[in-house]
């Protein structure tokens, strides 16, 4: 049998690469190219994004030094006013002394020491500070303390505090100090 001489050629790598379309190459080339510019497009937005991001941080960490700063110095300088206020009953005590030492009528001092009280009511009155009324009303956990119980001298005043050992105070309408009591049982 004679064999047939095979008249097409076979294609090869080789024989491919002769018949690649141009307009193949050349778009594969732009998309490249269109890759490389978003790749870098990207890059330099990721840049951005990573410094606005670093900036806010760092703002964000000096607004966090800076309150905590204003904040300690607010604690140290938060009982001035009231300091301040307090001082002429200070000067108000330091005569009180002298007059005591070479005084001869005791009902002079007396008066003079319920003045300086009197006083000193009336500046923390000014600041907020309200003296609470406890006895004779019913006792209150979130109000009083009780120190003990005793018994009711009458029946109405079971349950209510029949004396104070300290007074309670209220700064601003809110519990500052709760009064120590003594309560009928």
């Amino acid at each position: 049998m004679l064999k047939k001489k095979k008249t097409h050629k076979e294609e090869t790598p080789e024989a491919l690469d002769g018949n690649i379309d141009t307009d193949f190459v050349d778009a594969d080339q732009s998309e490249l190219a269109a890759e490389k510019a978003t790749e870098l497009l990207l890059k330099e937005e990721l840049s951005i994004a990573n410094d606005k991001y670093l900036r806010l941080y760092a703002e964000f960490d000096n607004f966090r030094r800076r309150t905590n700063k204003e904040r300690a110095e607010l604690l140290q300088t938060a009982g001035k006013e009231v300091i301040v206020s307090l001082l002429p009953l200070l000067d108000d005590f330091e005569r009180a002394v002298r007059s005591m030492e070479n005084a001869t009528d005791i009902n002079a001092v007396k008066e003079g020491v319920v003045l300086v009280q009197n006083k000193l009511n009336n500046i923390l009155s000014q600041k907020g500070l309200k003296p609470m009324e406890s006895i004779g009303n019913p006792f209150d956990a979130e109000l009083h303390e009780a120190i003990t119980n005793i018994p009711a001298p009458t029946d109405d005043q079971k349950g209510k505090v029949i004396d104070e050992m300290e007074k309670g105070y209220y700064l601003n309408d809110k519990v500052i100090r709760f009064a120590k009591v003594i309560v009928g049982a």
